[in-house]
């Protein structure tokens, strides 16, 4: 009798997930419902899944919706009418359409009204009207007496108690961002959406038994058809599947041969080998896709890294899918794809920030708008929003709000209503809240994606589906993750630069070439890799130094040990230790150091585990991958993680192993699957790293511009502008007959970009780029404001900057000349002549108008975030200490020292009993990084204060050749006075 069941789903309105839901309905012995969320789709496999679980026959539909008004709900009769009802929700949001007061003719479902509604005068014959159990009496009265046929029971399930009623109502106050008193009764549901006895209903009802009839004959009619498997996604590429394998064949021998050479037996075996599990697991077109997606972004001059577990294909790397060779770091085939993984596998391909977009627009238009959708992820609530929402519908001001949020367990201190607002956001939290968009999958259906899901256009242009990469996986779709990221777009950008400002080409993709480079070694040795991807940051610095990393392979096992799991485990440590004394090592058994001699007998891949299972206990490979999935999941408990342990156990003992020796690789196994890493993973990001070493080693200046220009970087833009400094450049600020709205570089001159310059509007900045590429360069500040339309405030932060230095004239005197030039009401249209040319001028006088010294550095930190001088100039008054370099420091181990720093950034750690340290980074004097580490009881006594310069003192500690400063106490040192104010 329930034809309109609300999840969650039904976003800011709905109390209960797809779970509660079917447990509610079990409960009360109903043997069929209907899941009809507002406007959404999100969770029908999850609600059909769960109804199965219970013996309860799933019915599908939607209530329609619009701004807020119930308009009507269509349930799905079959698969059919399923994709009817989606189409009417994904027409109306691509197309930005309000749905229609009576949705257009369909065959396969039923829609019902309500007699608040707008009903048709002449119902089609799949159409009908819901009535309430409580509108029962009213019906001898009532118009719709003569619709009997028509009716049905209309029990709307919302919540599951009062409690969940106020839940609900609080919710609909969020979604309207109203305080809770201005909450009106057609904003919300009524108080009786909520479970009732058959009996209720039957009693409702007794007068008129053909409305009962008409509602179980409603249910009967109705099949959640939802197909759920690898059908789903496109079957072929070409057409056919015979020819599909016949092109993937091709491609992949003629890419083996170009990568290996024609007499690489071992490739070639590795390649057939994984070609018949490709076709065994109807694979072909997902390759197929992935390089047709690969070969549309390079004929349009993108680079990409392919990696994550597709890495471990040697297929992939010979389509030029990935650039990782599976054959060099021994990976497996089976980590991405064997016959016993439930999951489907996905390839990870990565384009730069500012191309990500034309490429998921080729796919959707290569393979159809109705075919391919972005997959979604839920946006749930979370802690402090909730708070923050809560707050404000109770009508609490923001400084109450502030103190519960800031201060959560002070509850002295709290309003009287915070442990309301606590109870019900403890009910909310992890509700979902909206639909946003994935970072990167993309769906290619076989079908019309309408089959499976309503779709949601997004700001971006593109549509998303309304459920997220995890019930995309339940019904059988394998995704395509299509991600960008700033890294890629630095390389392209140093790559260009290079080209116009030297004249040079670079051959960025001949990456076996550049591992191999002695320069790009020594760079990687150093640990000086500011700016390169993935191994910049402090950390990373710090471990590379400790391993005197200087090739490929360490570097791949590097980018995975820098993982906070393996850190806390206290592997890193100890590979670190087994790095530097490899002769000391005490492998577990043979097995160990025959396959994991090259991280000398530590688990730090994921395929590390993989080999050790496979070789040690002789379980098959896919076997192996499918025990180290689950144990890094929440599955130990199911009956494959059982027999797979019986199997490792049975097998060690055929072999011989005494137990203690099985019982301590079995806790190592156990123990490294929850934070090792994908080998290829890693092997992908090196690679880039690479790329990136390159780059700075032969280019520094270019490449720094490029890391600039991308942002996203882990350090602010001023410490890869003060990195560009220490490599030779002169750094200048924006200019308006020099800079573009990015930052730029001529010969070894880097002049900053417009768009560093805070508050300076992007049309203002293109406006001046635009005039002086079509007219050459200003002349005078009177020159520039006849030929840009720009506001007195735009004109301030300009001369500000010191973008006119070039006219010889002071800040103060171009301030002063602005009143007299800069007229907005007589301004020219940018880029017309001026029609009468001011020869004449009225001769006039400054008075002296000095400036400070340091006006234009503070003038800089305002506008740009940073002094373009060095910081240290800017000191009141030196310190009287001896001052120690980082140079010194190798020196003065275990020596108590003073350092005068620049703050950079700094990583605050919770420490195992619960208190807070932190570890800093510095620059000294001379423009060099130091590192600080800061215990619980210095940094409760010396807490740091933000950026700035600091007095540090503390011992110099050093473990394995890389030294630092453990800090007892510090002090922060005051700049010069702003001389401006």
């Amino acid at each position: 009798m329930y034809l309109n069941g609300h999840s969650y789903y039904s976003f800011k309105y709905g109390t209960l997930s797809p779970e509660q839901l079917a447990e509610g309905a079990s409960r009360r012995g109903i043997t069929a419902m209907a899941l009809t969320d507002i406007n959404n789709t999100s969770c029908a496999v999850a609600w059909i899944t769960e109804c199965r679980k219970r013996d309860i026959k799933p019915v599908i539909g939607i209530e329609f919706r619009y701004e807020g008004q119930y308009l009507y709900t269509g349930l799905a009769r079959n698969a059919e009418g399923w994709r009817e009802l989606c189409e009417l929700l994904t027409t109306c949001s691509l197309e930005d359409l309000p749905l229609p007061q009576r949705p257009p003719e369909m065959e396969h479902v039923y829609i019902i009204y309500r007699p608040t509604t707008s009903i048709p005068e002449n119902l089609r014959s799949y159409e009908y009207i819901g009535v309430k159990p409580v509108e029962a009496n009213g019906l001898y009265s009532s118009v719709l007496r003569d619709h009997l046929p028509r009716l049905v029971v209309w029990q709307p399930i919302t919540f599951e108690d009062e409690t969940g009623y106020k839940v609900h109502k609080l919710m609909r106050c969020v979604d309207l961002n109203i305080m809770l008193g201005q909450l009106d009764d057609d904003q919300h549901a009524s108080p009786d959406e909520h479970w009732v006895s058959r009996e209720y209903i039957d009693n409702a009802f007794r007068a008129y038994p053909q409305i009962l009839r008409n509602t179980e004959e409603m249910l009967y009619h109705c099949t959640a058809e939802l197909p759920v498997g690898s059908t789903n996604n496109r079957q072929t590429f070409t057409g056919s599947e015979r020819d599909d394998h016949q092109l993937l064949m091709k491609l992949a021998r003629e890419g083996c041969r170009r990568r290996y050479g024609p007499q690489n037996t071992k490739a070639a075996a590795r390649m057939e080998s994984e070609l018949k599990v490709i076709r065994q697991l109807k694979f072909p077109p997902y390759f197929l896709i992935t390089w047709d997606i690969i070969r549309y972004a390079q004929t349009a001059g993108y680079h990409h890294v392919g990696r994550g577990s597709g890495a471990n294909s040697l297929v992939a790397y010979c389509l030029g899918i990935t650039d990782v060779d599976p054959l060099e770091l021994d990976l497996y085939f089976e980590r991405f794809i064997n016959p016993h993984r439930s999951s489907p596998p996905d390839f990870d391909i990565d384009f730069s920030w500012d191309e990500r977009d034309d490429v998921t627009d080729y796919i959707f238009k290569r393979y159809g708008q109705r075919h391919t959708a972005l997959l979604a992820t839920y946006n749930t609530f979370k802690g402090r929003s909730i708070i923050r929402e809560l707050g404000k519908v109770v009508g609490l001001p923001k400084a109450d709000i502030d103190a519960i949020v800031h201060a959560p367990l002070a509850d002295d201190t709290h309003h009287p209503y915070a442990r309301h607002i606590f109870r019900y956001g403890a009910m909310i939290e992890r509700f979902p809240n909206y639909l946003s968009i994935h970072a990167g999958g993309v769906l290619v259906s076989e079908r019309p994606i309408t089959y499976h899901t309503a779709l949601q256009m997004m700001p971006k242009g593109f549509p998303i589906t309304h459920f997220d990469m995890y019930h995309g996986e339940d019904l059988g779709f394998h995704k395509y993750d299509v991600l960008s990221q700033r890294g890629l777009g630095h390389i392209k950008d140093a790559v260009r630069l290079v080209r116009s400002n030297q004249g040079k080409s670079i051959d960025i993709h001949d990456v076996a070439t550049i591992k191999e480079d002695k320069r790009v070694k020594a760079q990687l040795y150093s640990g000086q890799c500011i700016g390169c991807f993935y191994i910049e940051s402090p950390a990373m610095r710090g471990l590379l130094t400790k391993l005197h990393c200087d090739n490929y392979i360490h570097l791949v096992a590097a980018s995975s040990i820098i993982r906070p799991g393996v850190a806390k485990s206290g592997m890193m440590r100890e590979y670190i230790k087994r790095y530097h004394e490899p002769d000391t090592v005490e492998y577990l058994h043979p097995v160990f150091e025959e396959h994991l001699g090259e991280t000398f007998g530590v688990m730090v891949y994921q395929e590390d585990v993989m080999k050790i299972v496979h070789h040690f206990a002789g379980l098959d490979l896919d076997e192996s991958d499918v025990l180290r999935r689950i144990m890094t999941g929440k599955k130990k408990t199911s009956d494959t993680f059982r027999k797979l342990m019986e199997k490792f156990w049975r097998n060690c003992r055929a072999r011989g192993y005494p137990e203690e020796l099985i019982g301590e690789v079995w806790r190592q196994v156990e123990s490294f699957s929850g934070y090792s890493f994908c080998k290829a993973h890693s092997a992908s990001f090196a690679v880039e790293s690479f790329q990136s070493l390159y780059l700075k080693t032969y280019y520094p200046l270019e490449f720094m511009v490029g890391v600039i220009n991308n942002f996203g970087g882990f350090y602010s833009t001023e410490y890869y502008v003060h990195e560009a400094r220490m490599c030779g450049a002169k750094i200048e600020a924006p200019c308006v007959n020099y800079s573009l709205n990015l930052t730029h570089i001529y010969d070894t001159k880097i002049y900053l970009g417009f768009i560093h310059i805070q508050s300076l509007e992007r049309t203002v900045a293109h406006r001046i780029v635009e005039e002086r590429m079509h007219n050459g360069p200003y002349q005078s500040l009177e020159d520039f404001v006849g030929r840009v339309e720009i506001g007195r405030e735009q004109l301030d932060l300009l001369i500000r900057i010191g973008a006119f230095r070039w006219t010889g004239q002071t800040k103060c005197e171009l301030m002063w000349q602005k009143y007299a030039v800069h007229n907005p009401q007589a301004q020219q249209v940018t880029g017309q002549p001026v029609l009468f040319d001011k020869s004449t001028h009225v001769d006039y006088v400054l008075p002296a108008l000095e400036e400070s010294v340091y006006d234009q550095a503070y003038d800089e930190i305002e506008l740009l975030g940073f002094p373009l001088c060095s910081p240290f100039e800017l000191l009141q008054e030196r310190p009287k200490k001896k001052i120690v370099l980082t140079k010194d420091l190798d020196a003065l181990i275990h020596k108590r020292v003073c350092m005068l720093g620049y703050y950079v950034t700094r990583k605050p750690v919770t420490t195992s009993n619960g208190k807070l340290m932190s570890f800093g980074t510095w620059l000294d004097e001379e423009g060099r990084y130091f590192d600080t580490t800061h215990f619980p009881p210095s940094l409760e006594r010396y807490p740091l204060k933000g950026k700035g310069l600091y007095l540090l003192y503390g011992k110099v500690t050093e473990d394995f050749d890389f030294a630092s400063l453990e800090v007892d106490a510090l002090e922060k040192l005051p700049y010069r006075k702003d001389a401006r104010y």
